[in-house]
């Protein structure tokens, strides 16, 4: 049995992303964007009701500013208790993204896990794969700073703001830079 495009994604395997099975779930997520974007403060709270359901997990005391984009939302996105996303974050997880409980993510943080076919001809049609985002708990990602694809960030960990982070960034380490490179070990 062939796997469909869905499943080699998840897999972690190069798919494509131009399939109408996935451009679904991309229209589910604006739709669920869009409610939690356009919608008052007073009637949004914390989350839009339609962009929680939307994730694979998420505690009840996240707070996600508007806006906020995602690209699927369905089971990728995992947020732990009190992580806190400022205005104009971005995730586009086409693989997972787990952000553990306490950490914040300054304005303009965008998270890509898509690394799209090196080759011209393959990029053209829709290939790419997609590396999973782990950032642990109590981390704090200053604004604007850009995470890629297959980055693991530690527990404690600090990234500068307007950091590009290529690799996996220590538990209690502080980077900055494009790309980012440590500066020092965080105080406890």
């Amino acid at each position: 049995m062939t796997a469909s495009e869905r499943d080699k994604m998840a897999a972690g395997e190069w798919y494509s992303c131009l399939v109408d099975e996935l451009e679904a779930l991309r229209m589910t997520a604006r739709v669920a964007v869009h409610q939690h974007n356009t919608m008052a403060p007073i009637e949004r709270g914390n989350m839009a009701s339609a962009l929680r359901v939307l994730f694979g997990a998420v505690a009840d005391d996240v707070f996600i500013e508007a806006p906020f984009h995602c690209s699927y939302g369905s089971i990728n996105i995992h947020l732990g208790a009190r992580v806190y996303l400022n205005a104009s974050c971005t995730i586009l997880d086409s693989g997972r993204v787990a952000i553990g409980a306490g950490t914040m993510l300054g304005p303009n943080v965008q998270i890509y896990c898509a690394e799209h076919h090196r080759d011209a001809v393959l990029r053209g049609q829709g290939l790419e794969v997609a590396k999973p985002v782990t950032i642990g708990a109590d981390v704090w990602i200053g604004g604007g700073a850009i995470i890629l694809g297959g980055v693991t960030i530690g527990d404690g960990a600090i990234v500068g703001a307007g950091s590009v982070v290529t690799k996996d960034v220590a538990a209690g380490a502080v980077v900055a830079g494009n790309p980012a490179r440590p500066l020092r070990r965080a105080s406890t």
